[in-house]
């Protein structure tokens, strides 16, 4: 691995080993996201509790204090919508942008199991082929189509350690209760979780969170989890005590309610 690769990679994965990602880029198929209508300010109080932000160019020119000091990584894949076919993204931002955005990785999305697959995992190959050029880390974000039930183990196992086999340098992927460990002993680059079920307490998120982590994933890549919750700065700071402190569920339920309460 190259100097260069070695080191965008160590600005995103800290010297534990772990990693908190913060997506904000969901307005890129969904538009004004609930809590995301203004991303400077959803993102004001939280950037440094996380470890990297996940992006679009048009929000990180717009929206993103150039001081901040975390690394970017640019989501590079999209024109699509919720009113159309999300499998169907393409690249929508080049190489060069990035580089000329000083981001430290990319990430695109890939569809298995849906009419996009070529198509976005053929997408993959060619943003790793330009990416490795350069130095940069690819980052694919995961999807299975409905009729492979995307939640279960073996249908999140097969499109992560795809994407790894064609480069993706890291894998986000959903986070499944049962066997989530084979979808990590599968894929040969780490994995971060994109999320659970859903949940109705902030204490289930928790678990989903510990439990990935227990199983072998170096971290999250968490939004709406974290920034359309009614305690977003409680909520990552108990994930990032997981992550990096080695909290259990319970422990990080007790920081959440003492940040919300003003005692830490």
């Amino acid at each position: 691995m190259e100097w260069g690769m070695k080191n965008r990679l160590s600005q995103l994965i800290q010297k534990d080993g772990k990693a908190l990602f913060l997506p904000v880029d969901h307005g890129y198929f969904q538009g004004p996201t609930h809590c995301l209508e203004k991303p400077e300010e959803t993102i004001k109080p939280l950037w440094q509790y996380a470890d990297a932000l996940m992006l679009t160019r048009g929000v990180l020119r717009n929206c993103i204090d150039p001081a901040i000091p975390k690394p970017i990584i640019m989501r590079v894949s999209g024109a699509v919508s919720v009113v159309g076919d999300l499998a169907n993204e393409s690249i929508v931002t080049s190489v060069r942008e990035v580089i000329r955005l000083n981001a430290s990785a990319v990430s695109m999305s890939v569809f298995v199991g849906t009419n996009g697959e070529n198509k976005s995992l053929t997408n993959l190959s060619k943003l790793v082929d330009e990416c490795e050029d350069y130095g940069i880390p690819v980052m694919a974000v995961t999807s299975v189509g409905r009729e492979l039930e995307k939640r279960e183990a073996r249908y999140l196992a097969l499109v992560a350690r795809i994407s790894a086999e064609i480069g993706a340098r890291v894998v986000k992927t959903y986070y499944c209760k049962d066997n989530f460990e084979k979808v990590v002993d599968g894929c040969p680059v780490p994995i971060v979780i994109a999320g659970g079920p859903k949940t109705e307490t902030q204490r289930e998120v928790f678990d989903f969170v510990y439990d990935g982590i227990q199983k072998g994933a170096i971290g999250v890549n968490l939004g709406r989890n974290i920034w359309q919750t009614q305690h977003p700065v409680a909520a990552i700071r108990g994930i990032r005590a997981i992550i990096h402190e080695g909290y259990d569920a319970k422990e990080a339920n007790d920081l959440y309610e003492q940040v919300i309460a003003g005692k830490a």
